[in-house]
């Protein structure tokens, strides 16, 4: 499982440990939570390490929390953010808002308001990891593909269907012809003329991005994905993925550890 991070950064110790022990005994080790006393110390963990959540004080000596984030924006470090401060100047709030902060806690800070800022912002990190997942698998062919007026040829729709649904499984094209009642010669030319790609293209790319979803999703060994994605063998398997992808389904794998769970 890849464990969230999420990182507090104030100059004032007694609230830094403060919001370290609420948030420690609200994570019950689910999550990993860093500390920092300045912007610059931030930074540099921020660097070494994928933070998910930044909680962050505005007034800080040398560096202060907006400077901060301006900077991490600067160099594309992306954590969902939360701001503390004893202020509530609207200034601060807007120029907040422009960096992409979600959540504004003014203190003294309640655990209740602490951790539901939290959650909220737990919420946030999933919504951008999925959005991520979906640009990392999505393959531009299929996307492409006219799908306009399916309405009005619903053997085709059909037979997507029943693709998606069988990819794990053999699957032919007098299968699919048969299912949706269709000679096996005119299904292969309407399908063609409606996706713009062949009825062997689509499934085998169909195959390859269920396994890229995998491969980023789980733990799973590349012989189970290979079967999950209707392949024999992980030989066929990893030859028709390098010719997609230009790697190994393991290096794909390697190249994307950032998953989600």
């Amino acid at each position: 499982m890849n464990t969230k991070t999420i990182l507090i950064v104030d100059d004032e110790p007694r609230t830094r440990q403060g919001l370290k022990k609420y948030l420690e005994t609200w994570a019950n080790g689910n999550y990993q939570i860093f500390t920092s006393s300045n912007g610059e110390e931030a930074i540099k963990l921020m660097k070494q390490h994928k933070v998910h959540i930044l909680i962050t004080d505005i007034r800080m000596p040398e560096i202060t929390g907006l400077q901060m984030l301006r900077m991490a924006k600067e160099q594309c470090i992306f954590p969902v953010i939360i701001v503390i401060s004893a202020y509530s100047e609207f200034e601060y709030a807007q120029e907040a808002l422009r960096l992409g902060v979600i959540n504004y806690l003014l203190k003294p800070i309640s655990k209740k308001a602490l951790i539901e800022a939290v959650e909220v912002a737990i919420k946030e990190v999933e919504k951008k990891e999925r959005a991520g997942l979906i640009e990392k698998v999505v393959d531009t062919k299929l996307v492409n593909t006219n799908i306009q007026n399916l309405s009005n040829r619903e053997p085709i729709r059909e037979a997507i269907d029943y693709i998606n649904k069988h990819l794990n499984n053999d699957l032919t094209q007098k299968e699919v012809a048969d299912y949706v009642h269709l000679n096996p010669s005119y299904f292969s030319s309407l399908f063609k003329e409606h996706m713009k790609l062949t009825f062997s293209e689509y499934v085998t790319r169909r195959r390859i991005q269920r396994a890229k979803e995998l491969l980023m999703t789980t733990n799973l060994p590349i012989n189970d994905i290979a079967e999950e994605s209707g392949y024999k063998t992980a030989k066929y398997f990893i030859k028709i993925f390098r010719e997609l992808e230009g790697m190994t389904p393991s290096a794909y794998r390697k190249n994307n550890s950032e998953r989600v769970f």
